[in-house]
């Protein structure tokens, strides 16, 4: 018997140094994996604090009342769900080669627009004669670490070393999908400035982005680059990287405008008063790019459904409109055409002009009607065939 709990006790010792060890490790992960980011000082939160109002010293907040997660359930079957596809497809995205690769270093006029979409929310809006890389993630795998993570079901249209100079490059906030550590690592000796929501500044200071290059943005606050104005505004998100940083960064929806245009790009967002509020602030939109995809009843105010993003595009005063946040990554359970269809089915009963690229096709704003071909449904069809 003595010699049974001798046994015990040396199996109990093992495992407590394994835990030790194990959370030592994890610990030490946290502290020095550099994907994960930086964080503010103590300087850093007073500013915030005095900057936001939705900052509370330690967290940014929302304006409504906002839970990550809801214990609502997926009815069965979704009388909402329009596609009956998996959430990845079983063929290969098409995609067109950008035209900024025939001349990287060309400018485009002043008064012209030019979008292309690299899938998801990754785009090149060319405005004002700029050049303007936003939330731009070419990773295989959406995560931290290499070998854990949401892949990617389509492939970006370009490498990051064939993107032209980039006069900014612009982040709607802190999460893998919309910031890729690697992308801002290989990209940082072409950008001339970085736009970023208050708090995500530390994450490319401790990527050895220059802070000279940085500018952080508070809600409803204004920046000017060469006569472009860009205004950061509400979105209802949240943010983080790891464990322990929830909600510690900003996130934000953009407007950019000059004397010929008005753009609104809108990060990741829930349906909310915020879009109204924007909208008595700038007025009717000549462009809305508009997340879409990404969402489910149990987590309804982290993304907008379909129609909530249509019902966003109206309140915005928008006549024409981009659907994104979809076409690359899964981070939900609905089919993989499920948000863009639903987005096209009430975007026609609004009258509202959708336009839907080929991943990396670039856009001219001036004619729509050409960027209006459902490209994913004439291979839908080949496949079932």
């Amino acid at each position: 018997m003595v010699k049974f709990f001798h046994i015990l006790s040396i199996i109990g010792i093992v495992f407590i140094a394994l835990v030790a060890i194990v959370s030592l490790f994890v610990f030490i992960f946290l502290k020095t994996w550099k994907p994960f980011g930086g964080k503010a000082s103590k300087a850093d939160r007073k500013l915030y604090a005095a900057r936001a109002e939705n900052f509370d010293g330690k967290k940014f907040h929302n304006e409504e009342d906002f839970k990550t997660l809801s214990m609502a359930k997926n009815p069965e079957p979704d009388p909402l769900t329009f596609s009956k596809n998996f959430p990845r497809p079983d063929f290969d995205f098409p995609v067109k080669k950008p035209d900024f690769l025939e001349n990287p270093e060309k400018r485009i006029a002043v008064e012209d627009i030019r979008i292309t979409w690299f899938g998801h929310s990754s785009l090149l809006l060319q405005m004002h004669g700029l050049n303007i890389l936003i939330d731009p993630v070419f990773s295989e795998v959406i995560s931290p670490v290499s070998w854990a993570g949401s892949h990617r079901f389509s492939r970006p249209p370009v490498t990051v070393s064939e993107l032209p100079e980039i006069d900014i490059l612009l982040l709607s906030h802190d999460h893998y999908d919309h910031l890729d550590y690697n992308v801002i690592r290989e990209i940082d000796s072409k950008v001339k400035k970085y736009i970023v929501p208050l708090g995500v500044e530390n994450h490319l200071k401790r990527w050895k982005v220059r802070s000279d290059k940085i500018t952080n943005m508070a809600w409803w606050e204004e920046t000017e680059t060469e006569g472009l104005t860009i205004a950061c505004t509400p979105a209802q998100h949240f943010s983080g990287r790891h464990i322990s940083d929830n909600m510690t960064t900003l996130w934000a929806s953009w407007v950019f405008k000059d004397e010929y245009h008005q753009i609104f790009e809108s990060g990741d967002s829930g349906f909310g008063s915020h879009w109204q509020k924007i909208h008595d602030k700038y007025g009717d939109f000549d462009f809305v790019m508009m997340e879409c995809g990404q969402y489910d009843v149990q987590w309804p105010r982290v993304h907008s459904f379909p129609e909530q993003s249509v019902e966003a595009v109206k309140i915005l005063g928008a006549k024409t409109a981009l659907p994104i946040h979809w076409g690359a990554i899964i981070l939900s359970r609905h089919g993989w055409d499920d948000s863009v269809e639903r987005f096209l089915l009430a975007a026609e009963k609004e009258n509202l002009t959708v336009i839907t690229p080929y991943i990396g096709q670039t856009v001219k704003l001036e004619t729509p009607s050409l960027f209006t071909e459902r490209w994913w449904r004439r291979n839908l069809i080949s496949i079932l065939r």
